[in-house]
């Protein structure tokens, strides 16, 4: 497994860590609506995960800015923010920050994306910062675990593996 912090103190991660050339996990998160989403509801697209801690943080905030930014340009690609925080909470701040280019969906009622994934931070029930594409064929084709939790992702990295995937 990756070896994680969160404010510099180590965290236990539930899960098993995927590799690039892993075929994707599925798992079952569930939109604002509270609608279940999976990882069949975005077949034949490009994936990028942005797994963030919590919206309502300054670097998740940042990272989800930047990805919606992105997705503008990118055709056949969805980028899905993927966090422990309540439907409801993030319904709020995609209505408070107008974006609408990211889908956000919500890990908080099972743990699936978490553990299928392996940021399942077990100390704090919230995820771990990571990043992962997934193709269209539902093959992982770029992994980032963030080494420390309120450290920014490798933006340039995410979006060419998201090119190279389409």
């Amino acid at each position: 497994m990756a070896n994680i912090t969160f404010k510099h103190n180590p965290v236990t991660l539930i899960g098993n860590e995927v590799k690039v050339g892993d075929k994707a996990p599925d798992f079952t998160v569930l939109g604002n609506d509270l609608s279940e989403v999976k990882l069949a509801s975005s077949k034949g697209k490009v994936r990028l995960f942005s797994v963030i801690p919590s919206i309502d943080t300054g670097v998740c905030d940042t990272q989800t800015r930047k990805f919606n930014e992105e997705a503008a340009s990118l055709k056949n690609v969805e980028i899905i923010t993927v966090s422990a925080d309540l439907p409801f909470a993030q319904r709020r701040w995609c209505a408070a920050s107008g974006l609408d280019n990211v889908i956000t969906v919500s890990d908080h009622r099972d743990l699936s994306f978490g553990e299928a994934y392996g940021v399942a931070m077990k100390e704090l029930r919230l995820l771990a910062r990571a990043i992962f594409v997934v193709d269209t064929n539902d093959i992982v084709t770029y992994v980032e675990y963030v080494s420390e939790g309120s450290n920014h992702p490798n933006y340039e990295a995410a979006i060419a593996a998201v090119k190279a995937a389409n």
